[in-house]
């Protein structure tokens, strides 16, 4: 309804460039909004008021002059004017009503569009370093990440999702080392522990893992443990891989897969950290101070140059991430977003003032950033903090073991990603319409239990021929639950284009709670078979429009509940 309003708007701007009241030299595109108050129709725009300086007129009249261009149309069943120029739209119920055809015979792909035109997308997400067990952060950045990716899918572009695995550095050398000392008997209370040791339960299953000559297999390789405590490489390839494997099937039961796992340490041993040192130094851009070789990241906007080898000759870590984004750039992604912690906030700036000094056509602002907040996990209103298998913090598992994949990946993805999230498990195991997961499943199931009760009277719903029969319906609710779901398709356009995943959570149960309310006061399968089976169209289509909704976060849509 919406495209039919900016489409008589355009034909009207351009009759009166014709007449020679609107510059034809210029262009106007109209704005075209829902309404917030239905009084003021179905929706507005304030074009004549953009418009009215360059034709000259009072924005009232240059209103009236446009209204006076549109061309006849049965969607529209009144047009007027508001304030100081608004012009309000109301749609004939012929109108309103078509989007319940549309949906029914558009199925799964109803929302779904061809802006991106096929072009290559890379979203990388969870990136965790593969020493202990994914954590609720990890988890919200998975939800954020995988939900982006759905709906850049959606709005027709090729996605690409990269887990980045940290295998290289001091965290891995502190695993492998954390690893060796359980397998040698010791325990975070004894002397010898390593300093900056990991004292998680699970480093006791890597190290009997490992004792007992076990083979993993991960994505990428095999590793059967050489069972010698005193082995450290040994034991640092068996950990890596074994805790990779834990958190792939953490993943997996999380709903969420990748397209490319990237290892860090293969930008070592394919020279490709060294050849991004000789880039920036051929440049220009290095220098050496105190011991340590900088880069000039001021140069290109940071508030300081930064450390890129250290004075014992390792490399800070935003070295190896300008190298990593670089290899991203050469494989052709032109559009790429990071989805991390807001911990990573620091990394935005000289990791592309990094590639602003490789001077290899990168643009300015490359790649995309989408930082999100922490987690807060409650349960009876208190703070949940550790999880006795990490030692320190709560898990992704726990969560899914506590609630389900659902119900956390609508919780971890339902807020704005730069704001914090508090993940109350009370809430999200409770069966009532406070929780938002069960609010929208609910409505589905309900619909569902309608089409059962039809079936069970011997009635087969023919959806052809139910949206045959439109005319039945009439009602302000039925209205409304039109015009909410009209609005659908915009809204995945807009989530995408803005990469805020929950708008998606929040129509859904804006959408849910029109449907209970309106199903709660009007009965469905009336005697009138024309009413009957307008409603049952319309059932059919919010049925449809959740089902879409709900597989954009990944979440399911249960016929019983």
């Amino acid at each position: 309804m919406k495209d039919t309003v900016t489409q008589l708007l355009e034909a009207a701007i351009a009759a009166l460039q014709a007449d020679g009241v609107l510059p034809a030299d210029q262009t106007f595109t109209p704005n075209v909004d829902n309404t917030r108050d239905k009084a003021h129709g179905d929706f507005a725009t304030n074009v004549a008021l953009a418009t009215a300086k360059a034709a000259g007129k009072p924005p009232r009249q240059l209103a009236e002059a446009l209204i006076d261009k549109l061309p006849d149309s049965p969607a529209v069943q009144k047009v007027d004017i508001a304030g100081p120029g608004f012009i309000n739209f109301f749609m004939s119920d012929a109108s309103s009503f078509d989007i319940v055809r549309t949906i029914i015979e558009s199925g799964e792909t109803y929302g779904r569009n061809n802006s991106g035109q096929g072009e290559s997308v890379q979203i990388e997400f969870v990136s965790a370093n593969p020493t202990g067990p994914l954590h609720v952060g990890h988890g919200r950045g998975a939800a954020i990440g995988d939900c982006l990716a759905r709906l850049l899918e959606a709005n027709g572009y090729q996605v690409s999702r990269e887990f980045y695995y940290n295998d290289a550095g001091a965290q891995i050398d502190n695993l492998a080392l954390s690893v060796q000392a359980r397998a040698q008997g010791k325990t975070p209370e004894d002397e010898g522990w390593p300093a900056d040791g990991y004292r998680g339960d699970y480093i006791v299953d890597v190290a009997k893992a490992y004792l007992a000559g076990e083979t993993v297999t991960a994505d990428d390789r095999e590793v059967t443990a050489k069972a010698d405590a005193n082995d450290l490489d040994a034991i640092k390839a068996f950990a890596v891989a074994y805790l990779r494997r834990e958190q792939d099937l953490d993943l997996k039961a999380f709903g969420v897969e990748f397209d490319v796992y990237f290892l860090e340490s293969s930008l070592y041993s394919d020279g490709k950290v060294e050849e991004t040192v000789r880039m920036l130094t051929d440049n220009g851009y290095t220098y050496e101070k105190e011991g340590a070789t900088w880069l000039r990241t001021t140069e290109f906007g940071d508030d300081k140059d930064r450390v890129m080898r250290k004075t014992d000759g390792g490399y800070t870590y935003f070295l190896p991430d300008v190298a990593y984004h670089l290899d991203k750039w050469r494989r052709g992604y032109t559009t790429v977003i990071n989805e991390q912690g807001a911990d990573h906030h620091s990394t935005v700036t000289r990791v592309r003032a990094g590639l602003q000094a490789l001077k290899t056509g990168i643009p300015q602002g490359w790649p995309d950033y989408v930082l999100h907040q922490m987690v807060l996990v409650t349960r009876s209103g208190e703070e949940v903090k550790l999880s006795k298998r990490a030692g320190s913090y709560v898990t992704l598992r726990d969560l899914i073991d506590e609630v389900g994949r659902d119900a956390t990946r609508f919780f971890l993805a339902a807020r704005r990603v730069d704001s914090q999230l508090t993940f109350d498990i009370d809430l999200a195991r409770s069966q009532t319409n406070e929780n938002p997961v069960y609010y929208i499943q609910y409505a589905h199931a309900r619909i569902c239990s309608v089409l059962r009760k039809l079936a069970a009277e011997g009635i087969q719903a023919d959806r052809q021929a139910l949206v045959e029969r439109l005319d039945g319906l009439g009602l302000e609710e039925e209205r409304d639950l039109a015009n909410r779901l009209a609005q659908y398709p915009e809204l995945i356009a807009n989530a995408a284009a803005t990469r805020e995943p929950h708008h998606v959570t929040h129509y859904l149960r804006d959408l849910a709670g029109q449907f209970h309310t309106y199903y709660n006061a009007h009965k469905v399968l009336v005697e009138d078979e024309t009413i009957r089976d307008a409603r049952i169209a319309l059932c059919l289509a919010v049925q449809q429009v959740l089902v879409n909704g709900l597989s954009l976060i990944g979440v399911g849509a249960p016929e019983e509940m």
